[in-house]
């Protein structure tokens, strides 16, 4: 499983069991991209518990109480153009990143099982995957023979704001290539 998955959670487990860890400091308000940033600024060596489980915690908290959250075979629906991060999957020990827009009215499927009933945010596929891989990543990328496609990663707070559930139960059968399951 690849490290980004490790740190925010995902991919096909069969039983999650959370970290026990002390319990968040009331005056805790980090979130993981807080965290990343620090390390990435060098404020921090490195990032783990218990502060992943303070930042989930604190995460979880800023969810509003009606949020529904994602689900394996959901497919949201982008209300409005967006600029999102995306990230690329590669056959060697390396993910890659880059910004792009989505257009209102793109759709995306959480492909896989939550890690926990209320997760913070989860993957997703785009539904035409080719015509967007197309249009955001670059052809250079694209051609690499290393190069194992793309996904996202959008928290529930965002799913539930800039996003509409458009439909349930998804499993994108017989289009789906090896490329598409980061």
């Amino acid at each position: 499983m690849s490290w980004f998955k490790k740190l925010f959670g995902g991919g096909d487990q069969p039983s999650y069991k959370p970290p026990e860890y002390p319990p968040r400091p009331s005056d805790w308000c980090k979130t993981l991209d807080d965290l990343t940033r620090e390390m990435n600024e060098g404020k921090r060596k490195s990032i783990g518990q218990p502060e992943i489980g303070w930042a989930r915690d604190y995460m979880r908290s800023l969810i509003p109480p009606e949020a529904r959250f994602p689900q394996k075979g959901d497919v949201y629906r982008a209300i409005k153009d967006l600029e999102v991060t995306y990230m690329t999957s590669w056959t060697t020990a390396f993910t890659g990143e880059g910004k792009a827009t989505i257009k209102e009215g793109e759709r995306f499927w959480v492909n896989s099982d939550p890690v926990d009933d209320e997760p913070t945010g989860t993957y997703a596929l785009a539904v035409d995957y080719d015509k967007l891989e197309e249009r955001i990543v670059d052809a250079s990328e694209r051609s690499n023979p290393k190069y194992a496609g793309f996904y996202f990663h959008f928290d529930t707070v965002d799913l539930n704001r800039d996003f509409e559930l458009f439909e349930t139960g998804y499993t994108n059968e017989g289009e789906q290539s090896a490329a598409q399951n980061p």
